[in-house]
């Protein structure tokens, strides 16, 4: 406990940045690996329409990070805010209420995939190619629904009372199980998408046993007790106030990546696994500069709760020096190394061609990604629903999915490709706009 507050209070901004940021960015390189071990052990199948099913059926999967979010992030915040204002009683209650809803939430989504999947199906623009692999991909992932979202939001929670090294520990577990298991279930026994779907669950099911642990042997403030779970509706409402712009984009990235699969279509399938290897690709880059983010988050909760102006703004600069530094670092990596980057997950001549040709379109804002992450995970650690929620809106809404069609229509699937990019550098702007506002209007107690 002292030493959980003498990092969030005391310790020199750039070791308690690095302090909470190094354990989750390496939690998310083991995600990335997880991401990437489905599409790399179905790509040495050689089949291509394997590959196009996993991107399509990427958009269900978003729905349940989506929830994943709604409890996860807005959690993390209410309780390192709690935290800061000493207030460890409700820090307990809202870890109990986001631990047993998510596990309710992954029953009810998993159940709706279930029953509607027909119609989910030909929304997400399968053709006689690739529905049946798809099926197999989504029935999987609903049925492991509930420990998809548990994982998913449960290491947010860890992480938010300072614990990044036993957040980080989980996702590891879940990680090399996944991995162990892609090319027994894929290879060996040929099960194919189905097999890496399985993969996945079973590495979920994994992390939440190493989670679900560190609450009855490591913590001292948080809770999974039933007899926790009510924290109040003022308290409930604020999570789900602060967790509910993440969900929305998710959501809106799940439509958007939907709009998106339906252009790509009308290209070929080829385009459509492209796109889906060079966006895997351009996970490392996303995952690693959200750490970055997702670690200074309870930093920037805490001093914003506790009123410390100065320290949470030295965070926010301090983070964003580093998320320009290996923004464009990995930028640069990618680029030169773009074709035996694609080349390891599939050997196809003509997905290679516009694997490249994706990837070097996306990383056009590689070097200022990290300062969207940081501008948005800063605006929901100090709990500012409506600027967060508007942020996410726009990047996702108002910005892709008029720019992506009107680029389709003018310049064809080279537009296309070039839509991300300039809806991260308007989303930058807009984010940082408004942390700037708030930080301003910020009072010091410190």
């Amino acid at each position: 406990m002292n030493e959980r507050n003498d990092l969030f209070e005391n310790a020199p901004v750039s070791k308690a940045v690095i302090s909470m940021a190094l354990p989750t960015i390496l939690s998310m390189l083991v995600t990335i690996i997880y991401n990437m071990a489905d599409t790399y052990f179905i790509g040495q199948t050689g089949d291509s329409l394997m590959v196009s099913a996993v991107s399509l059926a990427a958009p269900v999967f978003l729905i349940f990070i989506a929830f994943s979010s709604l409890l996860g992030v807005g959690g993390s915040s209410v309780i390192s805010r709690m935290l800061g204002m000493k207030r460890q009683d409700v820090a307990k209650k809202v870890s109990s209420f986001c631990f047993y809803t998510a596990i309710f939430c992954g029953i009810i989504m998993g159940a709706v995939v279930l029953i509607g999947i027909e119609p989910i199906l030909r929304m997400l623009g399968t053709n006689e190619n690739t529905y049946e692999h798809t099926k197999s991909y989504l029935i999987c992932i609903a049925l492991g629904g509930p420990f998809v979202i548990l994982s998913g939001s449960i290491g947010n929670i860890i992480r938010s009372e300072g614990a990044a090294k036993n957040a980080m520990i989980g996702n590891m577990v879940g990680t090399i199980v996944n991995i162990i298991l892609d090319p027994i279930m894929i290879l060996v026994l040929k099960w194919g998408v189905m097999g890496a779907a399985l993969a996945t669950v079973i590495g979920n099911v994994m992390a939440c046993v190493v989670y679900t642990a560190y609450f009855f042997k490591k913590t001292t403030i948080l809770s999974i007790n039933i007899k926790d779970y009510f924290p109040g509706v003022s308290t409930i409402k604020d999570v789900l106030t602060i967790g509910f712009p993440s969900t929305v984009s998710s959501l809106l990235a799940t439509v958007a990546n939907i709009l998106l699969n339906r252009i790509l279509v009308s290209y070929g399938d080829a385009v459509v696994a492209g796109m889906g290897v060079a966006m895997k690709i351009n996970t490392v880059a996303v995952y690693i500069l959200l750490g970055l983010s997702a670690g200074i988050q309870p930093l920037i909760g805490y001093n914003y709760g506790a009123g410390n102006k100065k320290r949470l703004i030295s965070v926010f600069k301090f983070s964003s020096i580093s998320a320009v530094v290996l923004g464009t670092v990995l930028t640069a990596i990618m680029v030169f190394a773009k074709e035996p980057l694609i080349r390891a997950f599939i050997n196809d001549s003509e997905v290679i061609m516009y694997g490249k040709k994706i990837l070097v379109a996306l990383q056009i804002a590689g070097p200022i990604l990290g300062l969207m992450f940081i501008g948005s995970g800063t605006i929901q650690a100090m709990g500012k629903a409506l600027a967060s929620f508007f942020l996410n809106l726009c990047r996702q809404g108002i910005l892709f999915i008029p720019v992506l069609y009107i680029l389709n229509h003018l310049f064809g699937m080279n537009g296309v490709i070039y839509t991300t990019a300039i809806a991260d550098y308007a989303s930058v702007i807009i984010s940082y706009t408004i942390c700037i506002s708030i930080m301003r209007r910020m009072k010091d107690n410190s």
